[in-house]
């Protein structure tokens, strides 16, 4: 049987459903944050970075700007030019200056990059399977309602 919020947290009652709501999505991400960087740690690497790595192979062989990565990061917070200058050491991307304009730079992720995504999938698919217990119309559901929460 799945455990309330309530129990998980110890907690008997909360102030209204929205406060529940809210505790209840900020206490849901934590546990499967805590449970994805356990599985990236293995490989050397921050979720941050491995976001980076999947937008940058979503548009390989082509390379893109550190302003458009950032638009696209799910952490808005993030620190992405010290977070791509770390990956560049570590020889996951390359940095190219743009001739047409010198101000901008094309990130490209390297081979060593893909190999590294192909090396964790397996490990991810089976973090994946954590939710496997759900059907797709719960899936969707659980989508659609997130969407709704985000776009008031």
């Amino acid at each position: 049987m799945a455990k309330r919020l309530e129990d998980e947290i110890k907690q008997k009652k909360f102030s209204s459903e929205v406060e529940k709501v809210l505790v209840n999505l900020i206490y849901t991400y934590n546990h499967f944050q805590y449970n994805f960087e356990k599985i990236l740690k293995e490989f050397k690497i921050t979720s941050q970075q491995y976001n980076i790595l999947r937008i940058l192979k979503g548009q390989y062989p082509k390379g893109i700007t550190l302003i458009e990565i950032k638009n696209r990061m799910l952490d808005k917070n993030s620190d992405v030019s010290r977070i791509v200058e770390r990956m560049r050491q570590k020889k996951l991307l390359t940095r190219k200056i743009n001739p047409k304009n010198r101000r901008e730079v094309e990130i490209c992720i390297t081979q060593k990059g893909l190999d590294l995504l192909e090396e964790i999938q397996p490990h991810l698919i089976k973090f994946h399977s954590s939710i496997n217990h759900m059907s797709n119309q719960e899936l969707q559901t659980i989508n659609e309602l997130l969407d709704k929460l985000r776009n008031n």
